[in-house]
Parts: C-alpha cells; structure tokens; sequence
C-alpha cells in the first residue's frame, strides 16, 4: 500500500517523493468500439503496473465519445480488483451528478477493499446536459451547490458513525453510516478557474490541474491556492500532462497530429442545459498548443519538460495521458517506454 498525497512544499523546494501516475479518458478513437475503448483502459491500467509507475487515474464524461467511461468510481473498483500495487484514481467524478452521501458510501468501500489504494477527485464539471438527465439541476454546478455537495461528502468521509443533511439542497434524517470510513481517503478537486481553487484551499484539499494550461498558468493558480487563507498547509498537488515518446520531435508530433485533432473535436460535444450549444475551439490548433507545452518527444526532452513543471510549481505527482497515438498497440508501447525511460531520471531529481 502506498502513502496518501503529502503536505508539498512550495515551488522549487524538496518535498514528498515524487509519484507518476496515467491519466485515463479511455477515448473513442478510430477503429475502436465502446467496449473496445473501455478494454483497451484496463489493458493500460495493468500495462502501468508492470511498467512501475506508481498509480492510474479515472476520467469521466457523459454523452460524449471524448471519453468512454461514465462512472470513474465502477471502472477504479474493477481495477483496483485487476491490480495489487498501484493507487486508483478519479479524474474526476462530476460531483453535481451525484448524491454525496452515496459517493462517500462508495469510496469508504473502495479503500476498504483496496488496503486503502483509492484516491478520490471530484469536478465541478460544467452546466451541461447532464445535470438534466440525472435530475439534479443547474443549482448543483453553481458555486455554492457544489460546495455544498463537497462539504456533505467530507462529512460522510470524516469517520463520523451518522450523518444528516440539514441544509436547503441535502435535507434528511440521520443515518448510520455503513461502511464507516476508517479513515479519511484522499480526496482531491479538479480546478480550472479560481473560484473551485479558493473553494479546494478552504478545505485544505489537492489540486487536480488540468493538460490546457502551461507551467506559468499552473504556478499561479497555485500562488492563488497558498494565498486563499487555508486553514491547513497546503498539500501535494498534481499536474497533468500529454506524453508520448519517440525517437524524435517530428515523429511524435506526426503521429500525434494524425489521431488527436478528431478526437479533440469531441471534447465539447455534450450540449449545456439550456439548450445551447456548447463553445467549440478548434482541435488542430489546441493540439498545437499541447504539442509547445507537454512532454513530447525524445525522453530526455520529456524528462526536461516535466522536470521544468516540478521546479515551477512544487508538485510532487504527474499524471500522464498516454492515449494520444489512439491505436492500442502504440499506446501500449508508449506507457512501458515511459516505464523504461522517462520514469527513472525523474525519480532521481530532488
């Protein structure tokens, strides 16, 4: 079993070791079923395992061929059941789709199951259509139902036997909590805007920051967490990256140039609540922009590329989305010369 999240340091100090782990979305490329998408995942999640790194984490989306996978929380449990060393993740349950009694039940499971390998993190998501189809409405995105909804799920993780709902959205009777956490799991929040991170530093919670932005923008919104007033230092938090090796820089962006422009189309293919539809940016030229910032390439300038994010920002966990060649064999090839050549210099810097 490993260790949960540390309290980090700030940037350019020494901190908690550090941990690479995959991001997952399970992606709909050509050529690939739903199923076909979901079963090349797991093969990832164990391919990770035998490759050292050190976790794997859960994307989740609804209504979109973006990512294949509705429900983090089921595909981390049968993986958690497929692996015996890495920690699972979710990056990250759409909170406002879900009770947070419900997916306090679910997690006090999972690390109870798992000797305590799961991690938590929840999003706030957008106000797209979902919030419709499972009835819980555009009030749960707005800013205090989300924060509503993550104050009742730490309650239910708190180790607390009972629990009641007294509020204006969540209002029942006390209940027994069952399974009682043992102890608080690793509860982390994906942030893309400044209010969920002052909302995260509140509550003394990690940052899941996201592929989109550069070392620069991740920096700030991490000044912008140690500056909210915490009550608790602030803990490790984790950066996402595209990564893909090969030889050379012209051999990876072509590849990638090949598959990732129509799979990047769908990322905002779920229409918003109202009907509207939702902004679309163009995929060729946010691939573009992926391509300057992430780990892409020869290892060693994947290892600079990262190495350059932990000097910058002070995180101590990568994730990294390795799906982008699309076909599974590639993707396949690419996490175990990850594994081989990229994972060993980085864990060798201080």
């Amino acid at each position: 079993m490993t260790a949960e999240p540390g309290r980090g340091a700030g940037p350019g100090a020494p901190g908690p070791a550090l941990r690479i782990d995959l991001f997952l979305l399970a992606g709909l490329f050509p050529g690939l079923t739903h199923a076909g998408a979901l079963s090349a995942a797991v093969d990832y999640a164990e391919a990770a395992e035998r490759a050292g790194f050190d976790g794997v984490w859960l994307a989740e989306h609804h209504f979109s061929a973006y990512g294949t996978c509705p429900s983090a929380v089921v595909l981390a449990g049968h993986l958690l059941g497929r692996t015996s060393r890495l920690r699972v993740g979710t990056a990250a349950v759409i909170l406002p789709n879900r009770h947070p009694v419900a997916l306090a039940e679910e997690t006090a499971l999972l690390d109870a199951v798992s000797g305590g390998r799961f991690d938590l993190g929840v999003a706030r998501g957008g106000p797209w259509v979902d919030l419709e189809v499972f009835g819980t409405g555009l009030d749960r995105y707005n800013h205090d139902g989300f924060a509503a909804a993550l104050d009742l799920l730490l309650a239910g993780l708190s180790g607390a036997a009972t629990i009641a709902g007294d509020g204006d959205r969540f209002a029942f009777r006390e209940v027994p909590m069952v399974p009682v956490a043992a102890r608080r799991p690793p509860v982390w929040v994906a942030a893309t805007g400044s209010s969920t991170v002052e909302l995260a530093a509140a509550r003394g919670l990690p940052l899941l920051l996201g592929m989109h932005d550069d070392t620069t923008a991740k920096a700030e919104m991490l000044h912008r967490y140690a500056t909210a007033g915490t009550r608790t230092p602030p803990p490790g938090h984790a950066s996402t990256h595209l990564a893909f090796v090969a030889d050379t820089v012209e051999e990876a962006e072509t590849v990638l140039r090949r598959t990732m422009p129509a799979w990047l189309a769908a990322a905002g293919g779920s229409p918003r609540i109202d009907g509207t539809a939702p902004p679309r940016r163009d995929p060729a030229a946010y691939l573009e922009h992926l391509l300057a910032i992430h780990p892409v390439g020869p290892p060693e300038r994947c290892v600079q590329r990262l190495a350059a994010t932990i000097g910058a920002t002070g995180v101590r966990r990568l994730l990294l989305m390795v799906e982008g060649a699309g076909e599974p064999a590639r993707t396949l090839a690419n996490i175990e010369r990850l594994g081989r050549e990229v994972l060993p210099p980085l864990r060798r810097l201080r």
